[in-house]
């Protein structure tokens, strides 16, 4: 009896590599672009379309319910972006950039932050009423209240109290890089010797501050110079003690660098400034 051979039966299986790993890898693909396009959005500083994005994106997820398709940008818009016609994006206001300070204002921030050092360095030492500040279309002004605190009557010799003054206000303009005015005044009274008229008494006074602000201070004497203007040009009217007292007077001048144009705008600023 003859044995039957068994008939062998072709493989077809598949001959190639093994490509299912590449479902699995598009679907990463898919998920890390989702993830860039989400943290692309949220790096924009427009928050308005951030808001439109994040709602496309939840609604695109499943995760809102949306009736209305932008099909010529391709966004998914959220109902209460729609318009009444519901045709399109309603107008949102997007807040306009702060504005650049001008040059007017710069120069006033400049020179009211050199007050309010000054002012600090004299509250520190006690002596915070013992000068005035105005900022006009000169600069800032340091006003030494009452030249009879600083001076005795016919004199040019600083007081205890006017060096206490200096060495506070002179060691922040020391800092300072402003050209500075020392001006001295007078009352209208004739002095007696050693002064011939208010013109050298007013001229010694603001002299003898200079000196004490380059030499005790440090202020550069490049950037300082000082002036006398007699009696010409008061502050206070009458013969009483208080107006004679106040027209004997130091004023330490911090002139501003600036174009003429921005100085002229400074009084009204410091009057705006002054009514707030």
């Amino acid at each position: 009896m003859s044995v039957r051979r068994a008939r062998r039966i072709p493989d077809h299986g598949h001959q190639g590599p093994d490509e299912r790993w590449m479902a699995s890898y598009l679907d990463m693909v898919t998920v890390l672009m989702c993830m860039f396009i989400v943290m692309f959005a949220m790096s924009s500083v427009d928050e308005q379309k951030f808001e439109a994005l994040r709602a496309s994106l939840a609604t695109g997820f499943g995760a809102e319910a949306s009736a209305e398709i932008d099909v010529s940008e391709g966004v998914i818009i959220p109902p209460e972006l729609l318009d009444e016609a519901g045709e399109g994006f309603l107008d949102i206001a997007v807040p306009a950039a702060d504005p650049q300070p001008t040059a007017a204002e710069l120069e006033y921030f400049g020179l009211d932050d050199l007050r309010a050092r000054l002012q600090g360095a004299l509250d520190t030492q006690g002596l915070g009423d013992a000068a005035t500040f105005t900022i006009d279309d000169r600069g800032l002004t340091i006003g030494l209240v009452s030249a009879e605190t600083f001076f005795a009557t016919n004199s040019d010799q600083l007081s205890d109290k006017a060096r206490a003054v200096l060495d506070a206000v002179g060691g922040v303009l020391a800092t300072d890089q402003h050209q500075i005015s020392v001006e001295g005044h007078a009352d209208h009274r004739p002095p007696y010797a050693p002064f011939a008229d208010n013109w050298q008494l007013s001229t010694a006074r603001a002299t003898g501050v200079l000196g004490y602000l380059v030499d005790a201070r440090s202020v550069g004497a490049e950037r300082i110079t000082s002036v006398g203007y007699g009696s010409s040009r008061p502050i206070a009217q009458g013969d009483s003690e208080q107006a004679l007292a106040t027209n004997r007077r130091v004023d330490i001048v911090v002139l501003s660098d600036a174009d003429e144009e921005v100085r002229a705008l400074l009084p009204q600023m410091s009057a705006v400034d002054a009514a707030r």
